[in-house]
């Protein structure tokens, strides 16, 4: 039935096509020219990315409407240099920077809005940066900056910058609405509006977009329902500009986790009764816990409320021409986000019925399973222990950049002092359920058959709970960031560069924990049914409560971190450069956490950078080829397993690696071709020791998990008249390990996308395709299970299924 839809979409698509062949209007090209384009991240004042010494890819607003990313993550999967995993669905997805190993989210690079950031740290527990962001008609462009400079105009951004940059009015009066609908279910609504109130002074932007839909993956509600608005004013004057905005953004997404699937080696298959391309746990039928609690009251939680932010931004940016070459820049940002965040994640894989009851004190064959739902007696050869995670944030952050900038004759001088004050506090609930393995699951009870109901420990379950409330966290962290930074541009000749900065940061974090100790509810008046009490069921025990004891911890840092680069333009479309840099990641909340007690086991992640770069741009080819060599000391990994323990090891690592990205407009603009990929080998540089459970361990030498060594994606389209266009794309992604130890491989993949489109004078139709043939790759195994075991029946997290968007775009 889906193949049929994309089918469908896109033969309704091709014949309106063919009828408007005759039609004249510009060419529809992907690509803006890069010999004239100019870039402001990572570099102290605007300047042509022929002349910037840093690894730098652009996309412009009409660029990204070709690419039509259903995320922020599949977009920025067009970027060389970063590994990015985009099966977690629109929202909390993993970006991984030039080989640098994490636990996942955005742990090493900065995602920003116009230049601040979104969020100050993007890797907290469970609020990965993109959570509060979404691509919408309100960007002008993206930036992504790899390395370089990051370090030195961000904090804990030693893998690069991520700036999506917004739309602002002008004096021509422009707008764009947009409708998009699938196969998958959805409606989304962008608007985006800008213009001048006053003529030459007053420019207004405003948009944003609203949208529901099913999800890819069959879940039996709206997976993903929600929007946001942006808007902005600025006032021009003689000598500068103030400019101030707000962003409000609530919108709830599903979230899709490890499923089941059997490996062989490199070859990957459907787990019986599970679709891989369209399957989930997170399912209507398994989706509301209602729950009491050994403190009091009861715990209830719907998993179709997903990952649910709400985001308010009010910001403002002024600049002040001070004379004598002088200027002043400032920008101020203060976020608010109050996020519930539910996700099913499995503990551990299938299991055989038989052994589940076992494992859970039942002898023989004296087991029954039910249906929760119904009540009726079920017989599953498999059954899945999942984890029914309740998270929630309240989080704010307040960040002011400002700056000091001297133009001279050969270059410019800026000085700038980095203020971030930040806040999260996060309550965890985390229970265990009981299903069928698999898709469309459904809640089980499971009872020993040889007791009586009223017995001691007759039910291992409470309404298909196994494990009621077994993990709870109340805990706290603050950052205050005081950041001190200079860069200097000094033009040595007409095409010879330098570029110098350096950052010193006096940053301070605290926060605390709460204790918990073990309850249950066998001397309460609760029942399980209505007349036999908790004494009879086993779900209760060791249940979590939190108690009034408080553990208090203190973490400053006083480092520098520096960079040194020169860029040799040899003529108007070639050019060379040279960059070394210096930088520090903080240590992350669940390093903080696990070493409450004992601080002097964590320190900052080191970071050192050598990249040597050729750029050629001119108006039909380019191309960057950006060889790099990087090494890293102290790298935490911090992973939460599904019991709720952490890994708690640190590592030393070593990266050589080459990063290409190309495009050509060939034939008289017949063929476009955009590229990109990447060649790396990233490994354990002394990482030895010991297991929580006593034993060694050495991975010393052994490849850094989950990042292949090859990845590229390469995309050719063919307009074929002046209004319709096609494309095809293809995104490989290459063998890898899950763990450290390289026992378990993550086999390579290519995924194939495919598309057209139409202008009709100013209105452009379009259909695009995602994973045409429905190839299962999994982008990560299961890094809550612990140790994997490689072949057999295994837990990952594949991409999705194929699908097919059609929409209808008007510029006015």
């Amino acid at each position: 039935m889906k193949k049929k839809s994309i089918f469908l979409i896109a033969g309704i698509a091709t014949l309106y096509f063919n009828n408007m062949y005759a039609q004249e209007n510009p060419q529809d090209s992907t690509k803006t020219a890069s010999i004239d384009q100019v870039v402001i991240t990572g570099n102290s004042n605007p300047k042509k990315k022929i002349e910037s010494s840093t690894a730098i890819s652009t996309f412009s607003a009409k660029e990204i409407q070709k690419q039509n990313p259903v995320s922020a993550a599949a977009l920025l999967q067009r970027v060389p240099g970063f590994a990015v995993e985009t099966s977690g669905g629109e929202v909390g997805n993993n970006l991984f920077a030039r080989g640098i190993p994490s636990a996942g989210a955005y742990e090493f690079v900065q995602v920003q809005e116009d230049g601040l950031p979104v969020f100050e740290d993007g890797a907290l527990q469970f609020a990965n940066a993109d959570n509060f962001f979404r691509v919408d008609n309100t960007v002008s462009r993206l930036e992504a900056l790899r390395g370089g400079s990051g370090s030195i105009y961000a904090n804990n951004s030693p893998g690069g910058l991520i700036n999506f940059i917004s739309k602002e009015g002008t004096n021509t009066f422009r707008g764009v609405a947009k409708l998009e609908t699938s196969t998958y279910g959805l409606m989304r609504t962008d608007v985006n509006l800008g213009g001048a109130l006053i003529e030459d002074k007053l420019f207004f932007n405003i948009g944003g977009f609203y949208r529901t839909d099913d999800g890819i993956r069959k879940t039996g509600f709206k997976a993903n329902n929600g929007g946001q608005i942006k808007a902005n004013l600025k006032y021009v004057f003689d000598k500068g500009y103030a400019k101030v905005y707000y962003k409000k953004l609530n919108d709830r997404n599903t979230f899709y986790l490890p499923i089941p699937l059997v490996q062989n080696g490199n070859d990957l298959k459907e787990f019986p009764g599970f679709d891989p391309n369209y399957g989930t746990y997170s399912y209507r039928a398994i989706s509301q816990l209602n729950i009491p609690q050994a403190g009091g009251g009861f715990f209830n939680r719907s998993l179709e409320d997903g990952i649910h932010p709400k985001v308010d931004v009010v910001g403002a940016e002024f600049k002040y021409d001070l004379g004598d070459n002088f200027t002043v820049l400032n920008k101020a940002k203060y976020t608010s986000i109050d996020m519930n965040y539910t996700g099913i994640f499995p503990a551990g894989g299938p299991q055989l019925a038989a052994d589940f009851a076992a494992s859970n004190g039942i002898s023989g064959n004296n087991f029954q399973y039910s249906s929760v739902s119904s009540g009726a007696i079920m017989n599953p050869q498999y059954v899945q222990k999942l984890g029914f995670w309740a998270i929630d944030k309240q989080m704010n952050n307040f960040v002011n950049d400002l700056q000091f900038n001297y133009k001279f004759d050969k270059g410019n001088i800026t000085a700038g002092f980095y203020k971030s004050n930040w806040k999260s506090h996060q309550y965890w609930n985390w229970s265990n359920i009981l299903t069928t393995a698999t898709d469309r699951p459904q809640l089980l009870n499971l009872v020993d058959s040889s007791l009586s109901p009223g017995d001691l420990g007759y039910s291992k379950t409470y309404n298909g709970v196994t494990n009621m409330s077994f993990l709870l966290r109340d805990s706290q962290i603050q950052g205050s960031l005081n950041d001190l930074y200079l860069n200097v541009d000094y033009n040595i000749t007409d095409n010879l560069s330098f570029n110098g900065g350096i950052r010193y940061s006096r940053d301070f974090y605290k926060g605390y924990g709460v204790n918990t100790i073990s309850s249950n509810l066998n001397n309460s008046d609760l029942t399980t049914d209505g007349t036999h009490s908790f004494l009879t069921t086993t779900a209760d025990e060791n249940m979590s409560v939190l108690g009034n004891k408080y553990t208090y911890w203190y973490y400053d840092i006083s480092k520098v971190s520096y960079t040194l680069a020169t860029n040799y333009k040899i003529n108007r479309e070639n050019a060379i450069y040279a960059r070394f840099s210096h930088g520090f990641r903080s240590p992350n909340e669940e390093a903080y956490y696990n070493n409450m007690n004992d601080l002097s086991k964590i320190e900052p992640v080191y970071t050192d950078q050598l990249e040597l770069g050729y750029k050629y741009y001119s108006r039909s080819f380019d191309v960057a080829v950006i060889p790099f060599y990087s090494t890293l000391k102290n790298l935490s990994f911090t992973d939460v397993y599904s019991d709720g323990t952490s890994e708690n090891k640190f590592a030393n690592t070593t990266n050589l690696g080459v990063e290409l990205e190309g495009y050509a407009r060939l034939f008289n603009n017949l063929l476009e071709v955009t590229f990109n990929g990447t060649f790396q080998n990233p490994k354990y540089n002394d990482f030895t020791g010991r297991n929580s459970d006593g034993t060694t361990f050495d991975y010393d030498g052994n490849s850094v998990r989950r990042m292949p060594k090859f990845y590229f994606n390469i995309s050719p389209a063919v307009n074929i008249t002046k209004q319709w266009r096609t494309y095809v794309s293809m995104n490989y992604y290459g063998k890898r390990f899950q763990d450290e130890k390289n026992a378990q491989t993550l086999p390579s993949f290519t995924e194939f996308g495919a598309g057209m489109s139409y202008q009709l004078g100013k209105i452009r139709f379009a259909v695009d395709g995602t994973n045409i043939f429905n190839t299962i790759g999994i982008t990560e195994g299961d890094p809550r299970a612990g140790s994997p075991s490689g072949d057999g029946i295994i837990m990952a997290r594949p991409i999705m299924g194929a699908a097919a968007r059609a929409s209808i775009t008007l510029d006015f």
